[in-house]
């Protein structure tokens, strides 16, 4: 059995996958992150994944980790760029437990302000630890670098000094703007009925007044290549060499997944491993990485190396991107890289916990689906002659932005 959906009158959907195991995962994602915040709530879409756990009109802090705790079971959130998620593992009886708390804690929470304050100050070492880790913090700063003065520039932890004025009249605004119920997905990968869920559905979330989003978000344009150079108290020098790149509902998009995995993905055999690390012995952490967004996308290669072998480390950077520009696959090559990434996803499909995620994000954006059949299909249909053709838009060496940690 595959996926199954359904909508409420206002707007909240569900995406089910029926699997028969003893542990079920289930969550709600909302289409609301950092880029959706005005300057002076920069912060504030982190700040309510932490704050959203300290009490509703029902329940206290202690009751609320407690609910899911006491069946073993295990209560989450994440903030990214574009969303927000509160998501849950738990025994698969526990359905009707798990998405009571759901709506409870996204549709009562209080924020009392005692707890907000506590809270301020875990963020605040949370930002303290980020800073202390360059090869973290660098992610952030080549995005700021890449957009600009854009939204989606910002990092997601927000600043010191925004957090301390937030609370909880600018908490609530924030989500009476930004929490749209027609952007909401209840996503769910476990043991129950799609027939009994969506009765569960109805009996906690139909009961929550329409707020559908009218406009679209402020959209990135106007990208210029820059080089910057920052000195920083680190023994290692760090960089990020990257661009902007295909948004999520392009149809280079798969195709970038497939050459950025050849480049730098997770496998040992990655060109930027093989070169960077094991002929060269210049890095000991080298990845590229690919992030599309609504309406774009950015793409890096990261290593950290000694300060002497930074030239000859993005020599040999460049001399990978031009090998991808100017020799297309063979046939065995392709094939081989095809196998590689479809055996990855496979992998990640069993992890459940992904999954529900992955499919709950996909139903956000594309109002469908795909299986892993499909993807595997369109996997199968890329050529070299698209993946060279790619590699020479988005690997222009005239539109590379770089980015130095000295």
């Amino acid at each position: 059995m595959e996926y199954q959906f359904y909508e409420l009158s206002n707007g909240i959907r569900l995406v089910h996958k029926f699997i028969p195991t003893k542990v079920a995962h289930c969550g709600v994602i909302i289409n609301t992150g950092t880029r959706d915040e005005k300057p002076e709530e920069h912060g504030m879409a982190h700040f309510i994944e932490h704050v959203i756990f300290k009490g509703t009109k029902r329940r206290k802090a202690y009751h609320i980790i407690s609910r899911l705790d006491d069946v073993g079971g295990d209560l989450n959130a994440y903030t990214t760029k574009e969303e927000t998620c509160i998501y849950a593992a738990f025994m698969h009886n526990y359905y009707d437990r798990a998405l009571e708390l759901f709506s409870d804690l996204l549709f009562n929470s209080t924020f009392p302000e005692k707890e907000l304050e506590k809270e301020k100050e875990v963020i605040v070492d949370e930002i303290n630890s980020y800073k202390d880790s360059p090869a973290e913090l660098i992610f952030d700063d080549f995005e700021e670098l890449i957009f600009n003065t854009h939204p989606i520039a910002r990092n997601i932890l927000g600043t010191k000094k925004n957090l301390k004025k937030f609370n909880k009249d600018s908490v609530r605004k924030f989500i009476c703007e930004n929490y749209h119920t027609n952007q909401m997905v209840v996503c769910s990968v476990g043991n129950i009925r799609f027939e009994k869920i969506v009765d569960l559905l109805k009996k906690h979330f139909e009961i929550i007044e329409a707020n559908i989003r009218k406009n679209g978000r402020y959209k990135f344009f106007g990208y210029l290549p820059v080089e910057k150079k920052l000195k920083k108290s680190t023994y290692q020098t760090h960089c990020i060499v990257g661009n902007t790149a295909y948004n999520l509902k392009n149809e280079n998009r798969i195709p970038l997944v497939l050459l950025n995995n050849i480049l730098g993905g997770p496998g040992l055999n990655s060109r930027l491993n093989l070169s960077l690390r094991e002929k060269y012995g210049y890095a000991y952490n080298t990845e590229s990485f690919y992030t599309p967004y609504t309406d774009t996308g950015i793409i890096g290669i990261y290593f950290g190396t000694d300060k002497v072998n930074l030239n000859k480390s993005l020599g040999i950077v460049k001399k990978e991107l031009d090998k991808l520009k100017s020799r297309k696959l063979g046939k065995l090559q392709l094939h081989k890289a095809k196998r590689q990434l479809i055996g990855q996803l496979a992998i990640a499909s069993e992890n459940y916990s992904n999954l529900m995620i992955n499919i709950g994000r996909s139903y956000m954006v594309f109002d469908k689906v795909d299986t892993l059949d499909k993807i595997n299909q369109k996997i199968e249909a890329i050529t070299a002659e698209i993946l060279i053709e790619i590699a020479n838009e988005i690997f222009d060496q005239k539109q590379l932005s770089i980015l130095t940690y000295y």
